[in-house]
């Protein structure tokens, strides 16, 4: 983190602070700012934090990271941490391969390069060409590779870059036998790759228009449009495909199907997981205009096109089955009246499913693991994938017509592996396992069941060090997330890694939210059902404490963007069962998160405060900003963020802080660690993932008095 104002900006700042463990917080001026939401006066004191760009608040940003800075570097932990983090991170790391035209396509890390680099090669045994190198497009490395797509023929990369963590992407397009850019410049994406027509001549995307000169991007301007773009043409000639001037919440992914002759359009309204689909056909593979047709706009329900077949459109729905099912969809007559199960709902939920030589590849979670299950097109279960363990394993793309496909698998002490699956004949081959400083024969992982507050049952998965002593005195990090339909699933990372080499304990709490048991255990953690959210992540952390696997004063918790909203209700609602918590890119201000950005999208899992009195009043109940315990004894906090985030935007974070500076909550610190030029975490550079997250560590074994060597 670099300081850019005068020292004496900095020191007028520190000049009245808060005492806490000899810390000095920066004073934080408060304004006269109330509202009103049905008959309750709200006090807002810290509504200049939301103006990141201004004077005072980067004044603000730069004491509070001298105030962090400080305390960090005074840690005997950090620098070993720093150490072990750099030591683990250094190792190969290989993406999954996919097949284009008479190309292989993956991304390769050689371990601390500050992005992935892209490569090609006309079969797995050449040697690999660097097909992008995106190492090379800024001296820091905090312009990062934001999506790539190549073309039918392979000939043709298109590719996306994002700067400092923004959302907002830019695409350009390769020619990979000359390894240079082509003129076409593609400007104001966001949320959206790219799909090649089968001629290999132009590609489909979404975007927002640009603004005028001194306008905001919001309102009028700011929905989604999606467009056809020619090779060649300038982005002003795109041909707009698809629109909704009525319902601005509306955005498109695309795909092309594998004949080429289809165009699939999922619609989406929010960042929840029900959709609408359309199809728009492509004469002989190419482009030739006209208006999507709809399959079902009613949203009501998950709409995943699978494969479009003979014919026949199988899409995975959650349509009358919670944990999902396959159906089948004649395209001449789509009326819903029609539609035929393929695959039935099952015990597990189905999480994923792709069709590769001529055959349906079905994933499950299993109790928060996966299964994969193989089908012929017509639904009939011939097999199932075999993994190597009890983990999770993603990938299984391809074509219709393809022979193979591949897949990672993971598990908390297994980095992923890269394997190779034969469609035809069933087998499963090790195509690249990395070799890391990790030695994972000296931890296990082990599932156990936790029952939370209302009776429900949820997984976790522990990974510790073989032989583990329970007496409760156990250094312990528990993570969560809970939301938006994403399941928690065991897979390797070296956090994870690093923290068990350190001598503690990591659990992963699988809670209602996410997608783990299907739809119905996501809307169970979502509006007016959020609390259970907490009390499941509450649970999973008196179980630690009951079974002796840690103890308040060893137990730590950690959580990013929604996860980080997590940490910080659930340090508010039981500041005594943890010892230290950090929050990642927190959604903290409850009653105004959808003011922002693309926050009024995440309203399908949290409601607005302006819905209803009820909506309200759940939501006051619980915001982290609204809910600090002044007079309680809170854990060590350390809220994370960064200043270029436009996702969940930092004044979040910042007003989180001031709040908690500000209250009596005790003498363990409570800080801030914001990063410059950094944004939600995606594109992060190497650099900047190893300093953060080795300081996160750093700061929990400092809390817990751990020695680290």
């Amino acid at each position: 983190m670099k300081l850019t104002l005068p020292t004496l900006a900095i020191a007028a700042m520190l000049a009245t602070s808060a005492q806490a463990q000899g810390l000095s917080y920066p004073a934080t001026r408060q304004v006269d700012q109330v509202d009103t939401y049905f008959d309750t006066k709200v006090a807002d004191p810290y509504r200049w934090l939301e103006d990141d760009n201004s004077a005072e608040t980067k004044a603000w940003v730069a004491a509070q990271n001298a105030v962090t800075d400080k305390f960090l570097e005074a840690m005997p932990q950090r620098l070993p941490a720093r150490r072990i983090y750099t030591e683990l991170y250094n190792f190969e790391r290989i993406g999954i391969p996919f097949h284009e035209g008479d190309r292989y396509f993956w991304t390769r890390n050689d371990g601390l390069q500050q992005q992935n680099v892209i490569y090609w090669a006309k079969s797995l045994k050449d040697s690999p060409q660097v097909a992008l190198d995106p190492n090379g497009l800024s001296k820091d490395g905090t312009v990062a590779l934001s999506g790539l797509a190549p073309s039918r023929d392979g000939r043709l990369l298109a590719y996306g870059v994002a700067g400092a963590g923004s959302d907002w992407q830019t695409w350009k397009v390769r020619d990979l036998a000359t390894g240079q850019d082509l003129a076409d410049k593609i400007e104001w994406i966001k949320f959206s790759s790219a799909s090649w027509t089968a001629d290999s001549k132009g590609f489909f995307y979404a975007r927002y228009d640009a603004p005028k000169e001194g306008e905001a991007l919001k309102g009028a301007n700011y929905f989604q449009k999606l467009y056809y773009h020619r090779l060649g043409t300038a982005q002003a000639d795109d041909v707009l495909v698809a629109e909704n001037r009525d319902d601005k919440e509306w955005g498109f992914g695309t795909e092309v199907s594998d004949d080429g002759q289809l165009l699939l359009i999922s619609v989406w309204k929010s960042a929840g997981s029900k959709n609408g689909l359309m199809v728009l056909p492509l004469p002989k593979g190419a482009f030739a205009g006209g208006k999507p047709q709809p399959i079902t706009l009613d949203f009501d329900a998950q709409y995943v096109p699978v494969a479009a077949h003979a014919g026949q459109l199988i899409v995975k729905t959650d349509k009358g089955a919670p944990r999902g099912k396959l159906v089948s969809i004649d395209l001449k007559h789509p009326a819903p009246a029609g539609w035929k199960t393929l695959v039935a709902e099952g015990p597990d939920a189905m999480t994923g499913a792709s069709a590769v030589g001529g055959r349906l590849l079905l994933s499950y979670l299993h109790d928060a693991a996966t299964l994969v299950r193989v089908h012929g097109a017509d639904g009939k279960r011939l097999s199932e994938v075999k993994l190597p363990g009890v983990g999770t394993a993603s990938g299984f793309g391809g074509r219709w017509s393809d022979s193979e496909t591949f897949f990672s698998y993971t598990s908390l002490t297994t980095p992923a592996e890269i394997h190779r699956f034969d469609v035809k004949t069933g087998k499963t081959e090790l195509f690249k396992k990395p070799k890391t400083a990790f030695d994972a024969d000296e931890f296990e992982t082990r599932r156990e069941f936790v029952t939370s507050k209302d009776g429900t049952r949820l997984p976790v998965f522990i990974a510790a060090k073989k032989g583990l002593k329970l007496d409760g005195t156990n250094p312990t990090l528990l993570y969560g997330y809970g939301g938006f339909d994403i399941a928690m699933t065991p897979a390797y990372s070296v956090t994870v890694a690093a923290w068990l080499k350190m001598g503690g304990v990591y659990v992963m709490a699988s809670i209602r939210g996410g997608g783990e048991y299907g739809s119905a255990w996501h809307e169970a953690g979502t509006q007016l059902k959020k609390q259970n959210v907490f009390d499941d992540f509450i649970a999973a952390g008196e179980w630690l404490v009951k079974n002796k696997v840690a103890s308040p004063a060893t137990l730590a918790i950690n959580g990013g963007s929604n996860g980080g909203l997590l940490v910080g209700a659930v340090t508010n609602q039981r500041p005594d069962l943890f010892a230290a918590a950090v929050p990642q890119v927190g959604v903290m201000d409850m009653l105004r998160y959808q003011n922002f950005t693309i926050g009024w999208a995440w309203a399908t899992d949290y409601g607005k405060s302006s819905d209803s009195p009820e909506m309200f009043k759940a939501l006051y109940a619980y915001s982290p900003l609204h809910n600090i315990k002044s007079g309680a004894k809170y854990p060590a906090v350390m809220v994370t963020t960064g200043d270029h985030d436009d996702r969940v935007v930092p004044a979040h974070s910042f007003k989180y802080t001031a709040t908690l500076q500000a209250a009596d909550t005790g003498p363990a610190p409570k800080l801030i660690r914001i990063e410059t030029n950094a944004g939600h975490g995606a594109g992060k550079p190497t650099s900047k993932i190893i300093e953060e997250r080795s300081d996160i560590l750093a700061f929990i074994a400092h809390t817990m008095k751990l020695e680290v060597k």
